[in-house]
């Protein structure tokens, strides 16, 4: 009789402390002048999604994710990870090939009670014209002075999950570090702190996770020459200072639930998540001040845990046309994953039919289990 209070005062000091910290982040965000520390859309190369399935699904997956991935999308799922070891790798590009993405995850899961992660993200343009030198001191035109730089964003995310005593709750943590560069002009460091969790009910999953919970921040230091900042004034573009750039509180909610369709393994998963941001008035479907909501819908169709087919829809927004005019703007995606073995392959085609302002995506990525758990355990499609 004495585990429930127990387990509930084991439960209120970690809601207490997580609330505690999301309150200090509010708080602090709120004091600030948003529009020059608190920017809308700051890291926002950490909030384009990693992994062929969950881009299928329309990014809809806080609440069922259960591999490496989880430690982007929900720190919570590495505890339901189906294998001791698990790696994944993706590789994209947007803009014709112009702008290149890049992820690496790993994960291992120590114990019954505790699994780890670790998460690397890039987003680059290389090979970007430098042209602030390209008139010399005579005021002649020289194409050799131009050179090239990258303006490249870097995330590191160390994860670390933990099973808590109520039976189908897991709580995680990221701490992220984050690094942005544009080649010699300007560089920036960052930090922050990102809490998720996940409550398995029978067949439903519940998910929340709060990204920059304590608000992250971003320290941008600027190189300029002399001459640079005068082709600076000469052009009319300010000349930018060493700042503090802040990142404000996401929080993401969904559920999940998998229906199984008779006894020969086909079955129907649908997820449905709201992204709760707090920077102001985004241009969302429900777009309010100080909190915008966004929803994003994925569904899948898998067989056996081999093959699924997956579908999504997201990026709801309001947008207004030239004549005034409004219109509703969705982006629809589809995806397809199977499994091999130990390997499975996730394929996602985002926006088809081009229905949004967003280009079409081709997004494929691989994820390797190595040593299951047990004999029964098979890794989920």
């Amino acid at each position: 009789m004495s585990y429930f209070p127990q387990t509930l005062f084991y439960m209120s000091k970690k809601t207490a402390f997580l609330a505690c910290l999301c309150f200090i982040g509010f708080q602090y965000a709120f004091s600030q002048d948003n529009s020059t520390i608190a920017p809308k859309y700051s890291n926002e190369f950490l909030q384009i999604g990693i992994g062929g399935k969950a881009m299928g699904l329309s990014n809809a997956v806080v609440a069922s994710v259960d591999d490496v991935s989880s430690s982007y999308w929900n720190p919570a799922g590495l505890m339901r990870m189906s294998s001791k070891f698990q790696g994944a790798l993706m590789h994209s590009e947007y803009f014709a090939g112009i702008a290149k993405y890049d992820y690496l995850g790993l994960s291992y899961k120590i114990d019954d009670k505790s699994a780890v992660g670790f998460t690397a993200i890039r987003f680059g343009v290389d090979d970007i014209p430098n042209t602030t030198q390209l008139i010399d001191n005579n005021g002649n035109i020289d194409y050799d002075r131009i050179t090239r730089f990258t303006a490249a964003d870097y995330g590191f995310l160390f994860s670390y999950a933990r099973q808590l005593p109520v039976e189908g709750l897991t709580f995680g943590a990221n701490a992220k570090v984050i690094y942005r560069k544009v080649g010699d002009f300007a560089s920036a460091y960052g930090f922050g702190l990102d809490f998720g969790m996940q409550y398995k009910v029978k067949k439903w999953n519940f998910g929340a996770v709060m990204r920059d919970a304590v608000s992250t921040f971003n320290a941008w230091v600027f190189n300029l020459d002399e001459q640079t900042k005068e082709v600076f004034l000469a052009t009319g573009n300010e000349i930018p200072q060493n700042g503090l750039e802040l990142t404000l509180p996401r929080l993401i909610l969904g559920v999940h639930r998998k229906f199984d369709l008779g006894e020969k393994g086909f079955s129907i998963a649908p997820e449905i998540n709201a992204a709760i941001t707090t920077d102001g008035r985004r241009n969302v479907l429900i777009s309010a001040k100080p909190f915008s909501i966004e929803p994003y819908m994925g569904l899948q169709f898998g067989y056996k845990d081999l093959v699924a087919v997956r579908m999504g829809v997201g990026n709801i927004q309001r947008v207004t046309n030239f004549d005034e005019t409004k219109d509703m703007n969705i982006q629809p995606n589809i995806g397809i994953g199977f499994r091999i073995s130990a390997v499975h392959i996730d394929y996602a085609y985002t926006n088809i039919g081009g229905l949004s302002a967003a280009l079409y995506s081709h997004v494929i990525s691989l994820k390797i289990h190595l040593n299951k758990l047990s004999k029964s355990s098979q890794p989920q499609i």
